[in-house]
């Protein structure tokens, strides 16, 4: 027999996995298919068993950076494929079984593209590829394709589709990708529903208006990857305390947002495991020792040694942040005791008493996903929260709880996180 199932589990979808596996496969000569299905990836490669073999060792050895290989299973098949080459073939449904991906930073390509004027996605605020972008906080159903996620009623224009058609292009299969043409759009309104126009605030547009706008002093609520944010400037002592008495969060440390680690490094000090950790494709809030020779306003982590920063995590927040050399507070889009917003409506209605200005987009958010913490204790980076960039990709046990009984295990007092063993 010269053809095989190769069965892959884990986090291989929505990573870039079926275009890596066509790349390899037509690299080694195979020919056959690859598809999505609820169990994972399904392969089905044909071609002389030392060229399979080849192909698969070049695969774990290269794979897209955020996919994650479990299990692979090779079956022998004993009917080639109908047709020559190598192809992506349409994905088959079933009980989903598989991994959705987290949420990851915006790649450093993709950053590149939004500050250059002469790119076709220069200031677009949702640009991704399949390096990094939105995964669980836009998918809806499994398998995971461009109709089961939010980006569903948004068709591509012409070159959006021929990237997403072009193997050699980083956005072939790419399920979320669009561009100011085809995709989502930023909007910055008014809370009380009074008529505005990024021309009163920028040259540019509405996400720049938003930066003008934090610069003078004002909260905006931002719509992020998984909810709704509240940013204003966390050297500006008024803004800060105007921030807490709306929200009415006393005391509670406020998360932190700045565009590089040069910013950071004047408030904090960063070592070499908590630069990784910002810079990483989960993009969590790092705890950092506030001893950097510059202060942001008291009542931002008020009696606090530490602060909890964190780098951009999207193209908007990017955009948003850029040009401002100092840092913004950058906390949940929340009332204490309630969860974070997700819902335009739901923004100007809990929100906009305490943020004037909302900076919304009109890509639905699935999933509620906050951000998440981590602290460098000891000799590792260990996480304080778990949740974007993180979740929902499972934690590996010890091999001996393969013989565990079936539990339940529960967070405890108010913020609860739940294990499943089975």
């Amino acid at each position: 027999m010269t053809a095989e199932h190769i069965r892959f589990r884990g986090t291989v979808q929505g990573v870039g996995f079926r275009p890596t596996v066509a790349r390899l496969a037509r690299a080694h000569g195979l020919a056959g298919w690859v598809r999505n299905d609820s169990e994972g990836v399904l392969v089905l490669a044909d071609g002389s068993a030392r060229d399979r073999s080849a192909f698969l060792s070049a695969l774990l050895a290269d794979l897209p950076p955020l996919a994650r290989v479990e299990a692979v299973e090779r079956t022998p098949h004993a009917a080639g494929p109908d047709a020559p080459g190598f192809r992506i073939v349409p994905s088959a449904d079933g009980q989903a079984a598989t991994a959705v991906a987290p949420d990851a930073v915006t790649c450093p390509a993709c950053v590149e593209e939004i500050r250059d004027p002469f790119a076709r996605r220069y200031r677009y605020p949702f640009t991704n590829c399949t390096h990094c972008g939105p995964r669980l906080s836009i998918v809806q159903a499994i398998p995971y394709d461009r109709a089961a996620t939010t980006m569903a009623g948004f068709d591509l224009c012409p070159d959006c589709a021929a990237e997403f058609a072009d193997p050699e292009d980083r956005r072939f299969h790419a399920q979320p990708i669009a561009c100011g043409r085809c995709g989502p759009r930023a909007e910055l309104v008014r809370a009380d529903g009074a008529p505005v126009s990024f021309a009163t605030y920028s040259m540019l547009d509405d996400v720049d208006a938003a930066r003008t706008l934090l610069q003078r002093g004002e909260i905006v609520a931002v719509k992020g990857l998984g909810g709704y944010q509240l940013c204003c400037d966390a050297t500006n002592p008024d803004a800060v305390r105007t921030l807490r008495e709306r929200k009415r969060r006393p005391d509670k440390p406020l998360a932190l947002l700045a565009a590089d680690l040069d910013v950071i490094r004047r408030y904090c000090a960063v070592g070499p495991a908590e630069e990784a950790a910002l810079r990483s494709p989960a993009g969590p809030i790092v705890l950092l020792d506030a001893t950097g020779p510059e202060r942001v306003a008291d009542a931002v982590a008020p009696g606090q040694g530490t602060l909890g920063f964190m780098l951009p995590s999207t193209p908007l927040h990017h955009l948003l942040l850029h040009r401002i050399g100092r840092p913004m507070v950058c906390t949940s889009g929340n009332r204490v005791d309630e969860p974070q917003v997700t819902d335009d409506d739901d923004a100007i209605a809990r929100l906009g008493d305490i943020a004037p200005w909302v900076l919304r987009h009109d890509r639905p958010i699935a999933r509620r996903v906050d951000d998440s913490v981590v602290r460098h204790m000891g000799s590792e980076v260990r996480v304080l929260r778990r949740a974007r960039g993180y979740a929902p990709a499972p934690l590996q046990l010890h091999p001996g709880f393969a013989e565990a009984p079936p539990l339940t295990a529960l967070g405890g007092d108010r913020k609860a996180t739940f294990c499943l063993l089975g």
